[in-house]
């Protein structure tokens, strides 16, 4: 076999030089077929990094009508809290072993969340899609849903309408951190919450108002603000509401961020954590607890959500039911 030009970009049969093996073969064991022995899908993997070899993606869509693309359609403010690394590094995790790339589309809460989902099926610039910030009749889902489209979604619909997704269970979050905080002897309970629009924002006032009937506690009234909020209009709100007759002694954060802002209300106020009043929070990473070890957390795994989609998608373009794709994670009680 003659070795490739040296001023050409690598290729298969560049890989297939390298190892002695055939282009076949070499193309085979990139797309991991049951066929390929394991040793030889390393040495190919390996020789493939090595060269800095890449699929041309215009000639795989000629071939094969596929892009192998997932593209992941993320808001801006998911950034800005700090959801997307963790994701990414999940969806990435379960892309790494496959044919499949990940290519993040973002989008503003300000503009129409139809606009990159319309441009992924009108351009065909993916072969599945990933979407957050669920709503619970989200156009969205309707619209893949119509063009039989695969997709998954972070958070759940309230549709009739059977998908993939994965869940964070924010309904049993909400009902133990009230449990947790009756525990502590206390009675007065604020709920800093999703925005309403957002399915979770359900989940969680659900189990929030079930757990004050169950363990008889009162809530103190926090609807000004949310977790789209900024951190400085939370931190304020928090303030005045610390500051007012029957103020509250009991405190739940639906995020690391959210709860930061929280802090720095009630100690604005004269108020001390733990002492005048208790918090639970969800996190996604340790620097809550590491900050702040006062705060009661429960972990949200993004990671593994990022993950539990990856593994859905790809199943669903493989013709799955999307009955059997749909994954709830719990929360994780952290010392």
């Amino acid at each position: 076999m003659a070795p490739p030009a040296s001023d050409s970009r690598p290729t298969l049969k560049t890989i297939a030089f390298m190892t002695g093996l055939g282009i076949t073969t070499v193309s085979r064991a990139l797309k991991n077929a049951p066929d390929i022995g394991a040793e030889t899908k390393e040495r190919v993997r390996l020789v493939a990094t090595q060269v800095g070899y890449h699929p041309n993606r215009a000639g795989v869509r000629l071939r094969t009508g596929k892009t192998n693309v997932i593209s992941l359609i993320l808001s801006l403010e998911e950034e800005i809290i700090g959801l997307t690394s963790p994701m990414v590094v999940g969806i990435s995790e379960i892309l790494a072993s496959t044919q499949y790339h990940l290519v993040i589309t973002p989008y503003s809460v300000g503009s129409d969340p139809l606009d990159p989902v319309r441009y992924v099926l009108d351009t065909g610039a993916a072969d599945g899609v990933i979407i957050s910030r669920t709503e619970p009749k989200d156009p969205r889902v309707a619209l893949m849903m119509e063009r039989n489209f695969p997709f998954g979604t972070h958070g759940r619909t309230e549709m009739g309408l059977v998908h993939p997704y994965h869940d964070f269970d924010n309904e049993r979050f909400a009902y133990d951190a009230v449990r947790r905080l009756v525990e502590r002897g206390r009675r007065r309970i604020m709920l800093l919450h999703p925005p309403p629009y957002l399915t979770y924002h359900m989940h969680m006032r659900a189990g929030f108002e079930r757990g004050l009937q169950d363990f008889g506690a009162t809530a103190v009234p926090f609807n000004n603000v949310d977790l789209d909020n900024s951190l400085a209009d939370i931190r304020e709100a928090c303030e005045a509401a610390m500051r007012a007759k029957d103020a509250p002694d009991g405190v739940i954060s639906g995020s690391g961020a959210g709860a930061v802002a929280l802090v720095a209300g009630i100690e604005a106020a004269g108020l001390k954590l733990a002492r005048d009043v208790d918090m639970v929070s969800k996190q996604s990473n340790d620097f809550l607890q590491w900050l702040r070890p006062e705060v009661i957390t429960q972990r949200e795994d993004f990671r593994l959500a990022g993950r539990e989609l990856a593994k859905a998608v790809i199943a669903r373009i493989e013709g799955r039911s999307g009955s059997e794709l749909q994954t709830l994670s719990f929360p994780a009680p952290q010392k």
